[in-house]
């Protein structure tokens, strides 16, 4: 029997979980039609099959049609939900793992806009920042309704089979109750801190009263929310003891606020903040109450995570984001495998990607999601192709960036001799420079795990080496890949005049002695927010350029508070809605810039020392298109197969006359990453994993 304080098993309430390790709540809009059909299934079972103690889903699942989903969020209102969540408990319950759903009301964290257009409820006249939509105080036929919707929702998740269910507390309508700041009522509902918390626990009662009496059921809630008038540990520790006689099992501990991207953002600590900030007040908390205590913030690797268990601070340690990167990290506890497991690096892709995507992605594992097609967990293949080296394949990928790596790591664990040829001394690639950012150095993480486990499986790597046409095919492999990345693309002007500096000039601080710096941003993107936050730091007057609506326009809410706080404290010019149409050279070291602006057509002179543009990359596919007519397939790709993880069907073999003079060599050529178009790491690791499966 082990001894790691992570794998014991711990009584809650009636049920025992097999170890510590908890998936919390959380919604990663896998929902079709508000249902959790067989794609959220799969994600959960995934979880559950990788070892993990307690799979919770359905971050804020709703209860009232008044609480309309804000994003992809499973609607408990309606007995169609029951044999999903029925299928998911089976699933499950089968591999070994509790599963339980979080129920909430959102309260003024919807739209009036969404769903049926149904005015929002709250405590009192209310508008979230977050969407912007303004709330009716509720009134009593209100109360009554909400009651009950929890209560029949509760009945259905118990009905489906589920081991229990947290109310969400933090930061939805029971917030607004006991907040008073949000709380502008005057009738019962509003007072001393048990008259705020009473809608709360009339909800409890009704939930208790609608399950068995062996269903566990628990509140995620903020015990400080780090502000005037908000929420106290001394007022928690008060109310907990209320809630815990009402039948509360457990405490999801939550600190901060959540109606602002700001707040938001430092509730759910990304990359660049310290590792579990909070886990001091977890341990004050547990010692205090009579509850258990489960907690997620940033708790991304396995040695903080028994240090918090081990050391007192929580009895349960939620591993959300880190079991998003690594679905099998629990088991690859259990088999002391830790170094093989894939470090979260705090992107918070997870959550942003909801927004601008539809659901939810990890950065760097690509299968999350994406179940169905793609393996979580990459093995030998049991049927290798059939070929002159007895089925085993070798492998040439050109590029050490996080596209070549994962599909050079993903073809040596299948079983394929690997060689990578990068021109670099060092592996990496673009995510190597986007890791000078202070702020973004975590992603480092997505590369060296990488290396580390192609090293470990075989793969051969010759550094320093531009690989040319004759250096690929003097190895006659069976399949080439083309993982060269891009260069930055500074033509933004169209007429191929030099002089604009890029954002790879930044990070290497080549601009450092630049006194005046404008960047002008045709991406949307981090790149150009990384350089002007090292420039800034760094001292440097900087004007920021963009043609869009808003600074970096596809950088999500979860990381863009940190940048702009940047742009606020360093004192940044930002001017947006601006194109750039003209740069020439000034007197002595100035460069003159010319923007116009989108709308009006206004043009704008600017006088500055170094223009950097960030504009994407341009493939770096001259080796590529050297290739191609040497190969069998001529670089085409069976779109269907690429898409769900099938094999490649067999190409013919390119002949002596398509190829020119030269023998035919009977590889398969494929392109990824950015070496086809600028995209980002999650879009290069995905096609990593997809040729790696299908070789």
């Amino acid at each position: 029997m082990s001894h790691d304080p992570l794998l014991q098993p711990f009584r809650l309430g009636s049920l025992t979980v097999r170890n510590r390790i908890v998936s919390t709540s959380h919604e990663p809009a896998y929902t079709e039609q508000a249902m959790p059909k067989d794609r959220y299934r799969l994600y959960l079972r995934e979880k559950a099959r990788g070892g993990v103690g307690l799979n919770m889903m359905g971050g804020s699942a709703v209860v009232s049609k008044d609480s309309p989903a804000a994003f992809g969020n499973i609607d408990l209102s309606t007995d169609e939900v029951i044999p999903w969540l029925a299928a998911i408990a089976e699933d499950c319950h089968a591999e070994g793992a509790a599963v339980m759903i979080q129920l909430t009301h959102l309260g003024m964290r919807s739209s009036n806009f969404a769903a049926d257009w149904l005015p929002l409820i709250s405590s009192s006249r209310n508008r979230e920042a977050a969407h912007r939509s303004f709330t009716k105080a509720m009134e009593d036929f209100d109360f009554e309704r909400v009651v009950a919707d929890f209560a029949s929702s509760a009945k259905r998740v118990a009905q489906a089979g589920f081991d229990g269910l947290e109310i969400l507390h933090a930061g939805h309508i029971f917030d607004t109750f006991l907040s008073p700041w949000l709380n502008r009522r005057e009738d019962e509902y509003n007072g001393d801190l048990f008259d705020r918390a009473k809608f709360f626990l009339d909800v409890v009662d009704a939930i208790r009263a609608a399950v068995p009496d062996d269903f566990v059921v628990g509140t995620r809630m903020a015990v400080d929310e780090r502000r005037e008038g908000g929420m106290t540990e001394a007022s928690a520790i008060e109310l907990l003891e209320h809630y815990a006689a009402h039948g509360i099992d457990f405490l999801n501990l939550n600190v901060g606020t959540i109606a602002s991207d700001r707040e938001l953002a430092e509730a759910i600590p990304g990359m660049g903040t310290p590792s579990a900030p909070w886990l001091e007040i977890c341990r004050r908390m547990r010692a205090a109450i009579d509850i258990p205590v489960l907690h997620a913030a940033r708790i991304a690797d396995v040695p903080t995570a028994r240090y918090a268990v081990e050391d007192g601070c929580v009895d349960l340690v939620g591993m959300t984001r880190a079991q998003l990167a690594d679905p099998y990290l629990v088991r690859k506890i259990e088999e002391k495998r830790e170094d093989d497991i894939r470090p979260c690096v705090g992107a918070n892709l997870c959550l942003d990607s909801i927004y601008t995507s539809g659901a939810a992605t990890c950065i760097h594992n690509p299968a999350s999601g994406r179940e169905e097609h793609l393996p979580q967990e990459v093995t030998p293949d049991p049927q290798p192709p059939q070929g002159g080296r007895g089925g085993r394949r070798r492998v040439v990928v050109i590029g050490a960036g996080p596209a070549g790596l994962e599909a050079a790591r993903v073809a040596a664990v299948r079983g394929h001799e690997v060689i990578v040829f990068e021109a670099d001394a060092h592996h990496g690639g673009q995510v190597r420079i986007a890791a000078r950012s202070e702020r973004r150095r975590d992603l480092i993480g997505i590369v060296d795990w990488r290396y580390q486990q192609a090293q470990k499986h075989g793969v051969g790597f010759r550094f320093n080496t531009l690989a040319e046409l004759d250096d690929v095919r003097a190895l006659a492999p069976d399949v080439v890949i083309v993982a060269t990345g891009g260069i930055p693309d500074t033509d933004v002007l169209g007429d191929g005049a030099s002089g604009l500096s890029d954002v790879w000039d930044v990070m290497n601080d080549q601009l450092r002695k630049k006194r005046r710096v404008l960047v002008y941003d045709d991406h949307g993107s981090y790149p150009a927010l990384d350089a002007v936050e090292r420039l800034a730091r760094n001292g440097q007057e900087v004007t920021y350029v963009s043609p869009e609506r808003t600074i970096g326009i596809d950088v999500g809410s979860m990381n863009s508070p940190a940048y702009l706080q940047v742009f606020s404290e360093c004192g940044v010019t930002v001017q947006l809605g601006e194109r750039l149409v003209g740069s020439v050279r000034g007197e002595g070291r100035t460069l003159l810039a010319t923007t116009r602006n989108e709308y009006s057509g206004r043009e704008t002179t600017w006088s500055t020392e170094a223009v950097v543009v960030d504009h994407g990359t341009m493939p770096s596919d001259e080796l590529y298109f050297a290739l191609k007519p040497f190969s069998s397939n001529r670089g085409r790709v069976d779109l269907e197969a690429w898409v769900t993880g099938e094999r490649q069907p067999s190409p013919g073999e390119a002949s002596a006359a398509d190829a020119g003079d030269a023998p035919a060599v009977p590889f398969t050529l494929y392109r990824i990453g950015d070496a086809v178009a600028s995209r980002s790491v999650h879009a290069a690791v995905l096609e990593g994993l997809r040729v790696g499966i299908g070789l």
